[in-house]
């Protein structure tokens, strides 16, 4: 048998799909090392907190990539820009629904008490930054922030609504709505123009 030699950072992505099939509860040490092919010594010299420490490298991982592909396009680019960037780079992320959000998974069951800190930060940073975007685009404040909970919610459930009834449209219906214009926006637009 050849041994497999590993870095940490080679590890997050096997641990992140490991957590996404089998829940925070479910992966077991016994089958993160049957599933990543790593022995429990390596696991434990890369993460000495055990699962616990796997799963925060594992969110943190989830952060970069959205802040990265996500985040700082809603922060600096116009919406007209900023959420097609969002769309393509969910879909991509989320595999059109076919890829659980796993920040999501996380928040809905026990395991919230230990990252509870972190699953607020990434919820609040993509409330933060798309009402951001929203509101550069004209809407008021408290219009952008209910439009950017609509929008998450809208993906999040379209994730959901896909692996629930295995019709990957959906995900692509659902997203394609998002792309159109903020009904909010065109009644702001038409409150500001002259009469």
């Amino acid at each position: 048998m050849v041994r497999q030699i590993f870095e940490r950072e080679d590890l997050i992505p096997k641990l992140a799909e490991i957590f996404r099939q089998h829940g925070y509860e479910g992966a077991s040490i016994g089958l993160i090392v049957a599933e990543t092919g790593a022995g429990r010594s390596s696991l434990y010299h890369f993460f000495p907190g055990g699962k616990e420490e796997m799963a925060a490298a594992v969110l943190d991982n989830v952060a970069l990539w959205f802040e990265t592909h996500i985040f700082s396009p809603l922060d600096t680019q116009p919406e007209a820009e900023a959420i097609p960037t969002m769309i393509r780079a969910v879909t991509e992320y989320f595999r059109s629904g076919q890829r659980i959000c796993l920040v999501g998974a996380f928040a809905l069951d026990r395991t919230r008490d230990l990252f509870a800190e972190r699953i607020a930060q990434y919820f609040d940073r993509w409330l933060a930054s798309l009402s951001g975007c929203l509101r550069r685009a004209g809407l008021p404040e408290d219009a952008a922030f209910a439009r950017a909970a609509q929008i998450i919610a809208a993906i999040q459930g379209a994730i959901v609504l896909t692996r629930a009834t295995a019709r990957d449209c959906l995900f692509h219906e659902i997203v394609a709505q998002i792309a159109a214009p903020s009904p909010q926006l065109s009644q702001a637009d038409a409150k500001d123009s002259p009469s």
